[in-house]
């Protein structure tokens, strides 16, 4: 059964940093792309970094290019968003996925599996 546990999330002043984890199960990681895409209230769902599992290319939205960094650690079946110089605009519950091949297309994905979700709040 796969699963997908996300941790890491919480409430952050504007400018301070998170890193958030996701602990996968239930599938061989290393053979699918992994990213991670957010859901802020009345906004489109948007999605932030995908990395692949093939050659490990990675993909930013540009909105947060240069302040996000995403990596995984496949021995520890685990993929990390390490979230810097965080604004307001980045406040949202953010999504660990997979996509069904070993690639990444975009930091869209494609997702097919996704998990429940961790708040993330940058508020003063």
């Amino acid at each position: 059964q796969v699963q997908l546990v996300e941790s890491g999330g919480g409430l952050v002043q504007p400018g301070g940093s998170l890193t958030l984890s996701c602990v996968a199960s239930g599938f061989t990681m290393r053979y699918f792309g992994l990213g991670w895409f957010r859901q802020a209230p009345g906004k489109e769902r948007e999605g932030v970094s995908c990395i692949s599992g093939s050659d490990g290319t990675i993909y930013y939205a540009n909105s947060v290019k240069g302040r996000f960094t995403i990596s995984r650690d496949n021995a520890k079946n685990t993929v990390y968003l390490q979230m810097n110089s965080l604004n307001p605009d980045d406040t949202a519950v953010y999504h660990c996925a997979t996509t069904p091949v070993s690639w990444c297309a975009s930091p869209e994905g494609p997702y097919d599996y996704w998990a429940q979700g961790t708040q993330v709040t940058v508020s003063s």
